[in-house]
């Protein structure tokens, strides 16, 4: 009876571990990843299974050697790992959580694969395995040696404007999302602000970036900007910028300008106006005086105004020309015998007198009307006498 039971028992056992490591169990493992020398790389792999969920304690991942199952690159026992492996694998995921990634740091030359993943079932009572393990070594990831350091990308590339927010962004790809690349920045005012991503690419590609915003100043204009991404390793590349401010448009160049020729227009015009009233009351005493240098001149800027009413021709004659004057005589009075006389009688003609001998007077035109009655009174005593 106690046969039966035990052969009974042992049947449903195989049913039970047929259905669950029958084909139908998967892995998707990527199928090539770049890998920077030095550094570390992560291989993306999800295994999934038909049945119910199982805990992580009943199941065991590893990854091997494609053309050699029993080369081991990661084992639960590290005594079976190859020896150049040794302490540069793990798994990150949680095989209960269908996740079987696998780390390797401090890549080396030959650290290229295949990398092929391979599940078993264990008891979980001893943890030993069992007979029932399962190998997809159809999807194994080979891994790519790469020795030049990843570009680092800035931008937007831009012209900054004083006083105003500026935006720029550091990015570098990476294929090891556990110890992602750390981005500084040459700048680090205590008013800058720094944002920090991570985003997932495509096929275990990420990328890291860092958002540095600030507020450039004048003094910033020609500076350089340094974005330095430091890897896992101690393995570094960085990016320069210069960055170009735009002073804050302002019209000052116009206004300054403006400003001072109308201050000066302002100020000369009342020095002008200071004058005139200061010297008014001289100007007004000049003015009338009869005799004074002002009326003179006036008096000579009329006679020389052209289109001007003014004497005639004759009347501009000089005054020694007026008193030149004799009348005419007659054709009788050119006898010799009546040069002298009229009736036998002599004729004493009034001496006129010289201008030179005459005190000048400070009155032109007092002096004319003098000479004018002068010459009157002595055109009349010529005429009396004869």
């Amino acid at each position: 009876m106690d046969h039966e039971r035990k052969l009974m028992m042992c049947l449903v056992l195989t049913v039970i571990c047929s259905s669950v490591l029958g084909e139908e169990w998967t892995a998707d493992v990527v199928k090539s990843i770049e890998a920077l020398v030095g550094s570390c790389v992560v291989l993306p792999c999800t295994v999934s299974h038909p049945g119910s969920s199982l805990p992580t304690s009943r199941l065991r991942g590893i990854w091997h050697r494609k053309d050699n199952w029993d080369t081991f690159f990661y084992h639960d026992d590290s005594t079976k790992i190859l020896d150049s492996f040794k302490g540069r694998t793990r798994l990150l995921g949680k095989l209960g959580q269908n996740n079987c990634t696998l780390e390797i740091v401090e890549v080396k030359d030959h650290d290229n694969g295949p990398f092929c993943f391979r599940i078993e079932l264990v008891r979980q009572d001893t943890n030993q395995p069992t007979k029932e393990k399962f190998s997809f070594v159809e999807k194994c990831a080979d891994v790519i040696m790469k020795h030049d350091k990843p570009e680092v990308k800035l931008g937007p590339i831009k012209t900054a404007i004083q006083g105003k927010p500026y935006t720029l962004t550091c990015s570098v790809v990476h294929t090891c999302p556990s110890h992602r690349p750390q981005i500084k920045w040459s700048r680090g005012n205590k008013d800058d602000e720094i944002t920090e991503g991570h985003k997932f690419i495509h096929s275990g590609v990420w990328e890291a970036e860092s958002i540095l915003s600030f507020v450039p100043e004048e003094k910033d204009d020609e500076s350089e900007l340094t974005c330095t991404a430091t890897f896992n390793g101690g393995i570094k590349s960085e990016a320069k910028f210069t960055l170009n401010v735009k002073r804050k448009e302002n019209y000052n160049h116009i206004i300054i300008p403006t400003v001072a020729v109308a201050a000066t227009a302002v100020i000369f015009g009342l020095f002008c106006v200071l004058m005139v009233k200061k010297y008014k009351k001289r100007i007004q005493e000049l003015q009338g005086q009869d005799g004074s240098m002002w009326n003179r001149m006036s008096r000579l800027s009329r006679r020389l105004r052209p289109g001007a009413s003014g004497p005639t021709r004759t009347d501009q004659r000089s005054i020694w020309s007026r008193f030149s004057r004799r009348p005419q005589r007659n054709e009788h009075d050119l006898s010799p015998n009546n040069a002298n006389s009229c009736g036998g009688q002599k004729i004493n003609k009034p001496r006129i007198p010289s201008p030179k001998s005459q005190q000048k007077s400070n009155n032109y035109k007092q002096d004319l009307d003098d000479n004018d009655d002068y010459m009157n009174t002595a055109d009349l005593n010529i005429y009396g006498n004869m």
